[in-house]
């Protein structure tokens, strides 16, 4: 009888690839998504879907009856919201309620999906890993803020007896990223030839479908209470725009500008969207971020579960490929 796990998040950009990779591994598979949710990304899959919601306990222990596994993939990844405290509500409470729920239900192992925003970063931008001290007030915005919180509750359920192994994805990018996230969107953006100018800074670029497998890799052969980073190819940010540029066929981008010229622009763009409600193109927090190359090294998931990651030219390509195919380009 094939091992059964559940996924929260499951309709989402990674919980799908997640769900994805484990139909393939040949595990019992069980999505759990919001009442409302679209769930698109889960067609064609033999995963049975439930619903469940990270701030209803109740929901949650219903979904977890039977899994011997959990993979908490779920999480408001926004780098604004007209209501911060909403970001942290999703991601620290609803991690709290997940991982007290997996608990009662007597779930065997989980995988905790945190962040490469929960760690810290090198001054001369060598690759930072797992081990690069990192504390709350050094995080920039809410998202990261809430996900370092997060992480620390799993950390400190691994340490209080429960199996929890902890995976800190990159910068995943890559098919179904339907909202998309703000990796995706920038992507979007430079495709379509709307992002005529760059910053100096640079991101660790890894295929959607790699960091799935790395998440299944750490269920099958992570240590409890221990992170894995799961990265691809460090990349400078006027790299990735030439590649996207190449792969769409638009003019790469040429004007290098400076962080401070950025950041008053990011203030409007969040001032007017606080009035309209819209999503900002740009971000205080992402300019902060981007005053450093967020460069990371997977060495110690390639060590000791066997993680390997496609190039990320590969990644940007099939991210482009699906945004033509659903219409995101025109």
């Amino acid at each position: 009888m094939s091992t059964r796990v559940l996924v929260s998040g499951a309709n989402g950009f990674v919980g799908s690839a997640v769900v994805r990779a484990l139909v393939r591994r040949g595990y019992a598979v069980r999505a759990m998504v919001r009442a409302a949710s679209d769930t698109r990304n889960l067609e064609g899959t033999a995963a049975e879907t439930v619903q469940g919601d990270l701030l209803d306990p109740f929901s949650l222990e219903h979904a977890l009856q039977g899994c011997r596994g959990l993979f908490h993939v779920a999480a408001d990844y926004r780098l604004w919201a007209r209501d911060p405290h909403a970001i942290r509500v999703a991601n620290v409470r609803g991690t709290h309620n997940i991982l007290r729920a997996a608990r009662r239900c007597g779930v065997e192992r989980i995988v905790h999906t945190s962040s490469v925003a929960t760690l810290g970063l090198h001054e001369d931008d060598t690759p930072a890993d797992e081990e690069t001290p990192a504390r709350l007030a050094e995080m920039i915005g809410e998202y990261k803020r809430s996900k370092f919180l997060a992480e620390a509750l799993a950390r400190r359920c691994a340490d209080s007896g429960q199996d929890v192994v902890i995976v800190n994805p990159a910068a995943p990018v890559g098919p179904r990223d339907r909202k998309p996230t703000p990796t995706g969107r920038m992507i979007l953006d430079a495709a379509r030839g709307h992002m005529p100018a760059y910053v100096d800074t640079g991101l660790c670029v890894v295929h959607v479908d790699d960091v799935a497998e790395g998440h299944v890799l750490a269920f099958e052969r992570g240590r409890s209470g221990r992170r894995y980073l799961l990265g691809g190819d460090n990349l400078s940010l006027k790299a990735i725009l030439a590649e996207v540029a190449r792969s769409a066929g638009r003019r790469a981008p040429w004007l290098k500008l400076p962080h401070a010229a950025v950041l008053p622009v990011a203030h409007v763009a969040e001032a007017w969207a606080s009035i309209s409600g819209r999503e900002p193109s740009i971000t205080v927090a992402g300019v902060q971020l981007a005053k450093h190359r967020m460069y990371f090294s997977s060495s110690r998931a390639e060590a000791e579960l066997g993680y390997r990651a496609r190039p990320a030219r590969e990644a940007l390509a099939d991210a482009i490929q699906w945004f033509r195919d659903n219409g995101y380009l025109g």
